[in-house]
């Protein structure tokens, strides 16, 4: 039986401090939601010691958002697994748009980074999707297509969750079909070895499309940006209908 999954992710936004607020009013909301849903924090580096302590005993997982693909050396500003794992970290986002699009993520290097994520315990969220250009041009297909065979090399299919992320639906507003993101989600279903991994949507996920969003037969959680930042947003969403 797959998963259900929702995530959040907070990206460049919260201090420790806004951290623990967000925690004191978010964390009451859990106390009717399912016990067979996931619910993960993807948190700034800086704050998931803090956060880790604080959901001690909760039903709650921690994330990263980003892992590297060693384990130590001369990498300015990265992080790597034995770090994260050290202080809780269960989940991290691996190969996100933004990622891809500021960061030069490749393929190559979101391959290597599941990879090592893999190998020390964590369990990758690994982020596909095109732009607005992409799918205009009905390249949508394949692109994902090439994205699961590069990324997924050597990659342990039933240690990891894979989200669906349209680009142009990232932060815009702009949010995919419900009934198109659970064909393409589909879609992907058919590529993988495991049919059983999770498969998320993310792209302007809301509390207003919450529910019509996971009412879609393919679709197996959401990673939420924006409306993660917001305690009662996010436990809207968790507790979707």
């Amino acid at each position: 039986m797959r998963k259900i999954v929702i995530a959040g992710n907070w990206k460049m936004y919260k201090t420790q401090a806004e951290s623990l607020e967000f925690l004191q009013e978010f964390m009451p909301s859990l106390e009717h939601t399912p016990e067979a849903r996931e619910v993960v924090l993807c948190a700034p580096f800086t704050a998931l010691s803090l956060i880790s302590k604080n959901l001690h005993g909760s039903r709650v997982q921690l994330g990263a958002q980003n892992v590297h693909w060693e384990v130590q050396g001369a990498y300015t500003g990265e992080i790597a697994a034995p770090m994260l794992t050290e202080i809780g970290v269960r989940y991290a986002i691996i190969g996100h748009s933004e990622r891809r699009q500021f960061f030069g993520e490749t393929d190559e290097t979101v391959n290597k980074r599941l990879i090592t994520a893999q190998a020390h315990g964590l369990t990758p969220i690994l982020c596909v999707g095109e732009t607005k250009q992409q799918r205009d041009a009905g390249e949508t297909e394949a692109l994902i297509s090439i994205q699961l065979e590069k990324d997924l090399v050597k990659v342990d299919q039933q240690n990891l969750i894979i989200a669906y992320e349209p680009i142009w639906a990232i932060g815009t507003g702009d949010t995919c079909e419900a009934s198109e993101a659970n064909r393409v989600i589909g879609l992907i279903r058919s590529q993988l070895n495991y049919p059983d991994t999770p498969i998320q949507y993310g792209g302007s996920v809301k509390p207003n499309n919450i529910d019509e969003i996971m009412a879609q037969p393919e679709i197996d959680g959401v990673l939420v940006g924006g409306a993660s930042l917001e305690p009662s947003s996010f436990a809207r969403i968790v507790n979707y209908q």
